[in-house]
């Protein structure tokens, strides 16, 4: 599909990507909400493919994150343009693991009760090179991780 650009605020596209995965989020006892100041510059970007990125983070952070924790939707601005990221306080992930995170079929979490393909962040990130270049995760293990765009 060919990408279409558009001018949209940041605080819209944070907002919409966290009123979609809202109801996920409830169900697993998290508090999802969004940070991200009014009057941050429009960005250029395919909206929906932006929100996909963002909804797909959202689901990984409510699929492995254990209760009553929290996932934060981040923007700010950085050398002229809008710095994204999406934040929990789950159990982070292990230094060792942070190059393989984005390879396909790359499971952290390899419990019985770990659930999906290992397909996830992969697909994150080929749709974030087509869209707008880096994207990269910081973690400390057992105190969450946060993934930038």
């Amino acid at each position: 599909m060919p990408l279409q650009f558009f001018l949209i605020s940041p605080k819209q596209l944070l907002s919409a990507a966290a009123d979609r995965m809202k109801t996920q989020a409830e169900r697993a006892h998290l508090n999802l909400h969004v940070e991200c100041s009014e009057d941050l510059p429009d960005v250029l970007a395919d909206k929906s493919r932006l929100e996909q990125v963002l909804v797909n983070l959202i689901h990984n952070a409510v699929k492995i994150h254990k209760a009553r924790g929290e996932v934060v939707l981040l923007a700010e601005a950085v050398d002229g343009g809008v710095r994204f990221a999406v934040q929990d306080t789950g159990v982070g992930i292990p230094n060792d693991d942070l190059t393989r995170i984005f390879d396909a079929f790359i499971r952290v979490d390899k419990s019985a009760q770990a659930v999906g393909t290992g397909l996830g962040l992969s697909i994150v990130n080929t749709l974030w090179k087509d869209i707008m270049g880096k994207f990269w995760a910081e973690s400390e293990e057992g105190q969450g991780v946060r993934f930038i765009l």
